[in-house]
């Protein structure tokens, strides 16, 4: 199996050191994923394509990037892994679950937070589903190590953790041959407690806060079922 990785991101950067599996960017390659004639050729050439190409500034309202990258830019990717035969990982978020439930399974309901990135990535995932022959998408979020910033919310429960942590996770569900939707994690903590496994910070709170979620937490039993953990 080939295998190409379609960005140079922080999660495709380490999903490549990791594997040393080939990748395709705007800066390596001058490829957009607004335009497919930009990458197709690239895509004939392997088996599977991982796309880790998203607009990932979670609270900008810029709704066109978020429209033309996170989800016009997944159709294409789409149909074209359809029409040449090949089987697409697309990495979505676990944003999309923060409205819908604490600890929501891969078939719950998923219901946007307020903006535009997380309505992008749901209606993505939607296409992903109704319309892939071939897939596995990946809901997930991490952070770089060690933490960058010198506060860390007290109050944001979730299961990201580390990229070289998920990154591990989401290669060996590809070598697995894993398919469908799968939540992607470790075990439940607040951004602080992940934190303070590697530097230290201080803790902040603010409960009155409507513009980030509080509960991105996800079941990862089926993950943690086909890893055999």
């Amino acid at each position: 199996m080939k295998y190409l990785i379609l960005g140079d991101g922080k999660l495709a950067t380490e999903i490549h050191k990791q594997t040393n599996w080939d990748y395709i960017s705007r800066i390596k390659n001058g490829i957009l994923f607004e335009y497919p004639a930009s990458y197709f050729d690239y895509l004939k050439q392997y088996d599977v394509i991982i796309n880790c190409i998203g607009y990932t500034n979670t609270y900008d309202n810029a709704k066109d990037k978020h429209w033309k990258i996170n989800y016009l830019g997944v159709i294409d990717l789409v149909d074209l892994c359809n029409n040449l035969k090949k089987k697409l990982v697309h990495i979505s978020t676990d944003y999309i679950y923060t409205n819908s439930k604490s600890c929501a399974t891969e078939n719950d309901i998923p219901i946007h937070f307020e903006n535009w990135y997380t309505y992008s990535k749901i209606l993505a995932d939607g296409y992903v589903q109704a319309k892939s022959n071939d897939y596995l998408l990946i809901r997930t979020s991490f952070k770089p190590r060690p933490f960058l910033w010198d506060n860390a919310w007290i109050d944001l429960l979730t299961n990201c953790d580390y990229i070289d942590v998920i990154s591990e996770l989401i290669i060996k569900l590809i070598n697995g041959e894993a398919k469908g939707i799968y939540n992607v994690g470790t075990k439940l903590k607040t951004v602080y407690e992940l934190a303070l496994q590697t530097k230290e910070c201080a803790p902040i709170i603010d409960e009155h806060n409507f513009e980030r979620p509080h509960d991105i937490t996800m079941n990862i039993d089926k993950l943690n079922n086909f890893l055999q953990i």
